[in-house]
């Protein structure tokens, strides 16, 4: 049975996976939504990224999970990254839902710098957290007016360390075994970063015909290829 471990992005929490655990667990796999520290019902629990990379292999270690696909979407691709080396053999599969990837002494924010301005100003005036987007930011990405509206009331602000910290790769990101999920309504291409790792042979790219919230936005579509990536494990 695969266990399937799924970390959502920025300003939100495991509540962001509500209709897809649903249907992992209905094929007979085990599925584990996390929220993070500092996010969502852990909301003033100081968090800088390297935390964040313990809370997930902390979470694996403490349910002894085996036969994992780690699942980082958007800024959690970052440490969800870290995360797969940490787990070692308990990693079946690493997949990435539109998201950032990690590079070895690089942070999200210094992979964004056509973003960072705005990002830090958000932080400056939100005691150092990055204020979570409005409903308008939304529009384009394939989600109805209740979804975007559902989003807007779940998100908190996202603690601003975890964004600036470095991440830490002991070996090649390309080595693991990974699948990168492409959401076209947020870019047709994926960034040059991903397009270099998508030349392993142990990485494939898929692509959804939706936007960057596709837990949201097609929760079926999404779960049927992440059962698709437990079968390439």
């Amino acid at each position: 049975m695969t266990q399937f471990v799924l970390v959502a992005g920025a300003w939100l929490g495991s509540w962001a996976w509500d209709e897809v655990v649903p249907e992992l667990r209905a094929a007979g796999h085990g599925a584990h939504a996390l929220t993070l520290s500092g996010l969502a019902g852990k909301q003033g629990v100081p968090a800088g990224q390297q935390t964040h990379v313990q809370d997930i292999v902390g979470e694996i270690e403490r349910l002894d999970l085996r036969d994992v696909v780690l699942v980082g979407h958007s800024y959690s691709g970052i440490p969800v990254g870290q995360a797969a080396e940490y787990i070692g053999d308990r990693l079946a599969h690493v997949v990435f839902v539109d998201s950032n990837v990690p590079a070895d002494g690089g942070s999200f924010l210094s992979a964004w710098p056509s973003g960072r301005a705005m990002v830090e100003a958000s932080m400056a005036a939100n005691d150092g957290c990055w204020a979570p987007l409005t409903a308008a930011d939304y529009e384009g990405q394939g989600l109805t007016d209740e979804q975007i509206a559902r989003i807007v009331a779940g998100s908190t602000p996202h603690p601003g360390a975890t964004l600036s910290e470095p991440a830490v790769l002991a070996r090649p990101l390309g080595e693991l075994p990974a699948t990168y999920i492409k959401c076209l309504l947020d870019g047709a291409e994926p960034t040059d970063d991903v397009a270099e790792l998508l030349k392993s042979e142990r990485w494939r790219l898929v692509e959804m015909d939706t936007g960057h919230w596709p837990m949201f936005s097609q929760p079926g579509e999404l779960a049927r290829i992440l059962l698709q990536c437990a079968g390439a494990s």
